[in-house]
């Protein structure tokens, strides 16, 4: 029995990088809802453009998630 050892770099490689990008953009969607809430009480454009930032980021990790899901379940394929 032999082990792609360049194989098994490229996926732990892939993966962490993968994990460490969802973790920033799920940080960045908490930051906007920090800033959602924060500019609540002023009246400027503040509180819009923090939720909007909280809905991308958030929708950005639920397609990697929905996207991680289906390349495990072959029956989706």
């Amino acid at each position: 029995m032999s082990l792609d050892w360049n194989a098994l770099g490229q996926v732990t490689a892939v993966s962490i990088g993968v994990t460490v990008a969802v973790v920033v953009v799920f940080a960045l969607g908490v930051l906007g809802l920090a800033r959602h809430e924060g500019a609540r009480d002023e009246a400027d454009g503040a509180s819009a453009l923090g939720m909007a930032q909280a809905a991308l980021c958030f929708l950005a990790c639920a397609a990697v998630v929905a996207y991680g899901i289906w390349l495990i379940v072959p029956r989706f394929h």
